[in-house]
């Protein structure tokens, strides 16, 4: 025990000296007046919880009422507001495995989730919202109960042993509401993560680092569940000033409101089935998206080369997306293609314009366009199939 409290110290002074959210001495009087609830989502449908945190982002009353609010999904990938499904994400997988990809309302960078993953969400005025506090408390509940230290980078990661990390996060701050995310890897299937979590193989721009080192909370304590993590941690956030970060025992957690399991439905949060529709309406996953270019490079077969220039050449093509439909397709046409009277203006490309970017828009096309395509035409329409494979 005295060991414990040593360390505890030693994390509460850390806290003070990293805590960036400066309250006044009135704040500090009126922190007896703040009460806090743990909320537990009894959904495992992601967009039905992303609805539920947006539902409570947009008509709770957070001024003198922290809440909580933990939940699970079933096997999912969220990606952040302004993030691109086709760049984060390897969509054909997607696909085969069943696995969700959806969209949340907040930054962030993209997760994956299953019934391994605990999702945590602080609420609190805007005013008073502060990530450094949010990630102590599960650090703290952590250590508590499981005896797990762990570590903050300055980038607000909760790291393992090693430097590995085990956490994530988005936050969204409104007029006078705001939230902190927070994604841990409990007891994640990580062979799907890594192989969800990777690109297509074509070049898309702005590809970026993905060689994060990432480990289960599992790894450093077998004993480690979903359930019993959102109850340390629960614990942690109940017996805990909701300013300060003091602890107050079970004193501080008999004055709270104490835990709720919630089903997120109508008849609960009038108006959640429609933000629900919203979620998982493909609007939304995929019109949401930034436009990107892809752009791959082709070899020519020599049967459609003019011969006297050469034995090999080079089809190169970019597709522009755009609110994740096809916007512009450009092709680079090499000399001996145009030779034998390819003009680069498959009629493939002009049918492709304005259709959604996947494979099966682009399947349905084909099957239309079927005998009126030449060997040149046969031969785009082959390179733009595989150019949109990664939808």
């Amino acid at each position: 025990m005295a060991q414990f409290q040593r360390s505890f110290f030693r994390t509460t002074s850390m806290v003070t000296r990293l805590n960036t959210r400066c309250y006044s001495k009135t704040d500090y009087a009126n922190e007896k007046n703040i009460k806090k609830s743990v909320f537990i989502s009894q959904s495992k449908d992601v967009y039905t919880n992303l609805a539920l945190q947006q539902w409570l982002f947009k008509n709770f009353d957070f001024t003198n009422h922290h809440v909580l609010m933990l939940w699970q999904n079933d096997p999912s990938v969220v990606i952040g507001m302004e993030q691109n499904p086709w760049l984060e994400t390897n969509y054909s997988e997607l696909n085969n495995l069943g696995v969700q990809l959806a969209r949340r309302s907040s930054n962030g960078e993209a997760f994956y989730e299953d019934n391994g993953t605990l999702n945590l969400s602080f609420f609190s005025s805007k005013e008073r919202y502060n990530s450094r506090y949010n990630m102590e408390i599960i650090s703290r509940g952590i250590f508590r109960e499981f005896g797990c230290k762990t570590d903050l980078n300055s980038a607000d990661d909760l790291l393992l042993r090693n430097n590995k990390q085990f956490s994530g996060k988005s936050a969204k701050i409104g007029q006078s509401n705001s939230y902190h995310y927070c994604s841990i890897m409990v007891r994640v299937n990580k062979i799907n993560e890594n192989l969800l979590l990777q690109p297509h193989g074509v070049d898309i721009q702005s590809v970026k680092n993905r060689d994060i080192k990432k480990m289960n909370l599992c790894e450093e304590n077998p004993q480690v569940s979903v359930d019993s993590a959102m109850q340390a941690i629960g614990w942690e956030f109940l017996r805990s000033k909701a300013l300060s970060l003091k602890d107050g025992g079970l004193n501080q957690a008999n004055q709270q409101r104490g835990f709720h399991l919630i089903n997120p439905t109508e008849g609960w949060f009038p108006g959640i089935t429609e933000i629900r529709d919203n979620y998982a309406s493909w609007q939304w996953c995929y019109g949401k998206t930034p436009v990107f270019d892809i752009t791959q490079t082709f070899t020519v077969p020599g049967d459609l080369i003019d011969q006297k220039t050469g034995s090999s050449a080079q089809l190169k093509v970019t597709m522009t997306v755009e609110k994740g439909k096809i916007s512009d397709i450009t092709l680079f046409v090499p000399y001996g293609f145009t030779a034998l009277g390819f003009t680069g203006e498959a009629k493939v490309i002009h049918n492709l314009k304005g259709k959604k970017f996947s494979i099966e828009a682009f399947n349905d096309l084909e099957d239309s366009l079927g005998v009126l395509l030449d060997d040149r035409d046969k031969f785009v329409t082959e390179c733009l199939k595989q150019v949109m494979t990664c939808a």
